[in-house]
């Protein structure tokens, strides 16, 4: 994460590109710290009249900042849910930046979150005919590559799970973990023997940080790691730590039902997740990385219908 004085900032670069963008003057005159995850330092800009929420990094980042920008560019031409507009990204002396459109958040009620499962669930339909996408991105600060690809299994295995086992063993988590984690990826065509998705426009780490409700009560998504995949991975991972109602998950099943073996891969697809946490956090989850992968290896046997 970088860790900065908003002295160090140069403002004046960011302003101007802010004016550019929008066509109307900008100068920064307020800095507001607020959260910005783990990964970037954020804040809410302002001259008083308008306000915008920046996203800084170091500057060798910039490629993910661009690429998150494309991400809410891409589920914004969905016309779906709403995603902060992309003002604009670039450099400014040391230090990299993304410039969005700021919100107010408000609670986050049944009504809204019945929409928010609807809604998702509708910017799961725009679908293309190869997984992956046209740019590699990041999950976190880890790369996360998006070589398109016909067919989902081969996918799934070779760049998500491989990947992140292979940055394991670089980081020093070899044995029990390399040897279980092989294993599964060997066996992972039996979660797939009667099912097979479609590529859907995914908002790729969907946890509760990442989404919010307005003071106006319309959804919104941010931070995304976007591809197209198997749509059961967004909401599996609505799953991992928690945060979204039954009034969630009810709209979303009413307006496109899961599949009935999506509890069985479920686990599977939030492997992926707990790798990254390992990789990006450390050893804390590594107890819990090899409990799932032998959970998954001793459930192979199962048949879905």
């Amino acid at each position: 994460m970088l860790k900065t004085s908003f002295l160090a900032i140069h403002w004046p670069s960011i302003a101007q590109h802010i004016s550019d963008c929008t066509h109307r003057r900008f100068v920064c005159t307020q800095q507001q710290a607020v959260g910005g995850g783990c990964i970037n330092q954020a804040c809410l800009i302002s001259d008083g009249e308008q306000r915008f929420f920046v996203k800084l990094n170091q500057a060798a980042l910039l490629p993910m900042f661009v690429s998150e920008a494309a991400g809410l560019q891409a589920m914004a031409a969905t016309q779906t849910l709403d995603v902060p507009q992309v003002i604009c990204y670039g450099m400014a002396k040391n230090h990299t930046y993304l410039v969005l459109s700021a919100f107010e958040t408000g609670n986050n009620s049944r009504a809204a979150m019945r929409v928010f499962g609807q809604q998702l669930a509708m910017m799961h339909r725009h679908t293309q005919s190869q997984f992956g996408w046209s740019q590699n991105n990041t999950l976190g600060i880890t790369p996360q590559i998006n070589t398109l690809c016909d067919v989902w299994l081969d996918f799934w295995r070779e760049q998500r799970l491989r990947f992140q086992l292979d940055l394991a063993r670089q980081n020093g988590y070899g044995g029990q973990l390399q040897q279980q984690g092989q294993k599964l990826l060997a066996d992972l065509d039996k979660f797939f023997v009667s099912y097979q998705p479609v590529a859907s426009l995914l908002h790729g780490d969907l946890w509760a940080g990442n989404f919010a409700i307005t003071s106006q009560g319309a959804p919104v998504l941010f931070d995304p790691a976007t591809y197209y995949g198997d749509r059961e991975t967004d909401m599996a991972m609505t799953e991992l730590f928690g945060g979204f109602s039954a009034d969630f998950y009810q709209a979303y099943q009413q307006t496109w039902p899961m599949d009935a073996g999506y509890q069985q891969r479920k686990p599977l697809y939030n492997l992926y997740h707990l790798l990254n946490h390992l990789n990006l956090f450390g050893g804390a989850y590594l107890g819990q990385s090899l409990r799932l992968i032998d959970r998954l290896a001793n459930s192979c046997s199962f048949h879905l219908t």
